[in-house]
């Protein structure tokens, strides 16, 4: 699938009061295109948009009005609101201050694989809330200033449990599926590991992983940790960490070396990741080998 970018936001973020920080254009996301920025006060018109469309207020409180005459709606939405605009819908808004905000569109297809294929209709919001949007949100966005390319596999697991969240609490009409609790069958889970153990070194989408099993991506993230009791990012995350341990006991192959070679960004990242869950460094498990 195509990246998603600027494009895809049919205007919003070209209005000329907003200073953006940081985004997720180049990084590959196919599903959700990500963005982080200050915004001053604007009123304008939009076309209906391909994605659908949640806005984090990281500020506030702020006046926010919607619609047009008597559909016209306004609210004074706190720090933590959420503003949704579902995809397909035309938007009249004005924004009565100046706001910090965490932009995030996603698309149509994300919604319909969290709910097994099924269409969804999401809800109009405005200021309602929803702590744990926000807190994925929130993640998305740590994720995504200080981005490391082994990080894909977690921002597409987080993805899935956004687009799952918004089809749970804000759909208008949207069909649930009964939760599915059976886990992989051992031909998949042999298929996926052998694929992460291929490509170690790699970014790693839950779309690749998912279709090793011949799953979509949110059957397989679901069937996954009913088989292992982990996330695919956990699982590949330990895969990794295993392989450099081996490497550092009985090789001499670079400490920075070793690190690409397992899939971390670079050393530091390697050892940051050993500390926190070994308790140890990577020179000092060489040391001790």
């Amino acid at each position: 699938m195509t990246e998603l970018g600027l494009a895809d936001t049919v205007g919003m973020l070209r209005q000329p009061g907003v200073r953006t920080h940081h985004t997720s254009s180049g990084l590959g996301w196919d599903r959700l295109y990500l963005s982080m920025q200050e915004e001053q006060p604007y009123r304008a018109a939009f076309d209906p948009a391909p994605t659908h469309l949640v806005i984090l207020h990281l500020s506030g409180p702020v006046t926010v009005r919607r619609g047009r005459g008597s559909d016209q709606r306004s609210r004074t939405i706190p720090a933590g609101g959420l503003f949704l605009q579902p995809a397909g819908r035309s938007l009249a808004v004005e924004l009565g201050g100046r706001l910090d905000t965490i932009h995030a569109y996603l698309t149509d297809a994300a919604l319909r694989d969290a709910n097994d294929g099924r269409p969804v209709e999401l809800s109009e919001a405005l200021g309602t809330s929803d702590p744990l949007t926000e807190q994925l949100m929130l993640a998305l966005e740590s994720t995504l200033r200080s981005w490391e390319p082994s990080a894909r596999t977690y921002t597409d697991h987080l993805t899935g449990m956004l687009a799952a969240q918004l089809v749970r609490r804000h759909g208008a009409r949207a069909t649930a599926s009964p939760p599915d609790r059976s886990g992989l069958s051992d031909r998949q889970l042999a298929a996926v590991r052998e694929l992460m153990e291929q490509r170690l070194d790699e970014p790693l989408p839950i779309t690749d992983l998912a279709g090793a099993a011949s799953l979509s991506p949110s059957q397989f993230t679901r069937r996954f940790r009913a088989s292992t009791g982990q996330s695919p990012h956990q699982f590949l995350l330990r895969l990794r960490l295993e392989a450099a341990c081996r490497l550092l006991r009985t090789g001499s192959t670079p400490i920075a070396d070793v690190a690409v070679t397992c899939g971390f960004s670079h050393q530091e990242h390697l050892t940051r990741v050993m500390r926190a869950r070994l308790g140890t460094t990577p020179a000092a498990l060489r040391r001790s080998g």
